[in-house]
């Protein structure tokens, strides 16, 4: 949790997101022509040699008008430096010095932390000789990279371990991946950061504020867990441009990465087609999940609690089996008490059942409510079961007839199980296997 921070800042366009990917080697980072689609720090843990560290995106450097967030995108630049132990000021070799880039090397100049500029988008050797035209900026050495290309990175990484400290440890891996989906402005951010005890996210009334699926690090009785913070989801038929579709595809993408999915909802409004879709689409992806209402406590004229479950309960049925955490991310109210609650399905699904007491439970349901019988193969026999694997736990039962294993007595048999296993609170899948007796 305590690895050296490398911040990459740079005006608007010059790359800083591709960069960014290049050093993680994934797709993390949106990147587009577009101004402005970076606007959070998003970080991720890079390894130069022996050598850990974090590397932190950053919106643009003095980008404006950008739906009333500038102030917001630069209050987290400045969280950037002031956390690093190094700055990677980003320029474009292309375009040549601009007033942003000296308006940002004036203001580096002022912050005492090592500093690397990198001439990005040398793409071609032609365009080599234009990175000596930032010297002027003030700073003793320029590195030239494409991060687009790969080019460079070799010298980049090496430059970047002569600046941090000796070897570091490899930073502990998370117990659990905790994804927060939900519709927009549900108060998703607000969650995140009551979490990492700090504004590690953009929070604003405006719609849409997110757009990329942030990681958050974050300590819990001294256990190392990542959040995701994801964009807020909108139908489709509403997604304007291509940023929002990788802002919903990266929602998607966290949803099937995670552990846990805390599918937050905003208490004040009702339940919407797009908070439908989710569960869906959790329910899909047989993910544990809580559903958090957020704001509960702002609700006006709101039901009982018994009545609101029912109400849940209706409006997502298939998730009628995961549990309902009242919040406010606020004033923190029962932020780390829902994290506990996660971790407790996380447990559910990564429990295994001895093949005896699984079977000793099927025989007992099928006993209590058997299979109707099928008009091809008679009498319906259950041969044995076995649960193959967790997360979800899998659960595969052999049988003669599998017609008579209708989709209805399937989900009978996963109540039951609920019931009668240690997956009371979390899905599970079931496998259907026709065979012989002799097979």
């Amino acid at each position: 949790m305590s690895l050296p921070k490398v911040a990459i800042v740079g005006r608007p366009n010059v790359g800083k997101s591709t960069l960014f990917n290049r050093l993680a080697g994934r797709m993390i980072s949106i990147v587009d022509a577009q101004a402005g689609v970076t606007r959070d720090r998003l970080s991720t843990i890079c390894q130069a040699d022996n050598q850990y560290f974090e590397v932190v995106d950053t919106g643009g450097y003095g980008i404006k008008d950008l739906d009333d967030l500038g102030g917001e995108v630069e209050r987290q630049i400045t969280y950037a430096l002031e956390q690093a132990s190094l700055i990677l000021f980003v320029v474009d070799v292309q375009t040549g010095i601009t007033p942003l880039d000296r308006q940002l090397a004036h203001r580096l100049r002022c912050v005492e932390k090592p500093l690397l500029m990198l001439a990005n988008k040398v793409d071609d050797e032609k365009h080599r000789p234009g990175a000596s035209e930032f010297l002027a900026l003030g700073f003793d050495k320029i590195i030239c990279v494409s991060a687009g290309h790969g080019y460079g990175m070799s010298d980049l990484l090496e430059a970047i371990g002569r600046q941090l400290p000796d070897e570091q440890t490899a930073p502990a891996e998370p117990v659990m991946k905790i994804a927060i989906v939900g519709p927009r402005n549900a108060g998703k951010s607000t969650f995140i950061n009551t979490l990492a005890g700090e504004d590690r996210v953009i929070v604003s009334e405006i719609p849409g504020t997110t757009r990329d699926a942030i990681d958050v690090r974050f300590e819990l009785g001294g256990q190392p867990f990542l959040a995701i913070d994801t964009a807020g989801v909108r139908k489709k038929s509403r997604i304007k441009d291509s940023i929002e579709f990788y802002s919903l595809s990266r929602a998607e993408r966290s949803v099937r990465r995670a552990d846990v999915i805390l599918l937050m909802i905003d208490a004040a409004e009702p339940v919407g087609q797009i908070t439908k879709k989710l569960g869906g689409y959790i329910v899909e992806n047989y993910k544990p999940c809580v559903i958090v209402v957020n704001k509960y406590d702002l609700a006006a004229g709101k039901a009982s609690l018994e009545d609101y479950g029912d109400y849940l309960g209706k409006q997502l049925s298939g998730l009628r089996f995961a549990p309902i955490a009242m919040t406010s991310g606020r004033d923190g109210t029962n932020v780390r008490e829902t994290i506990k609650l996660a971790g407790n399905l996380f447990e559910q699904a990564s429990t295994r059942v001895p093949t005896g007491q699984l079977n000793a439970v099927i025989e007992r349901i099928r006993t209590e409510k058997p299979p109707s019988s099928s008009k091809a193969k008679g009498i319906p026999r259950f041969y044995y079961a076995s649960q193959i694997d967790i997360c979800p736990p899998t659960i595969v039962l052999f049988v003669n007839d599998r017609q008579a294993y209708t989709e209805g007595y399937q989900r009978y048999l996963i109540n039951r199980f609920r019931e009668l296993l240690p997956f009371k609170e979390v899905p599970i899948r079931l496998l259907i296997r026709e065979r012989t007796r002799s097979t």
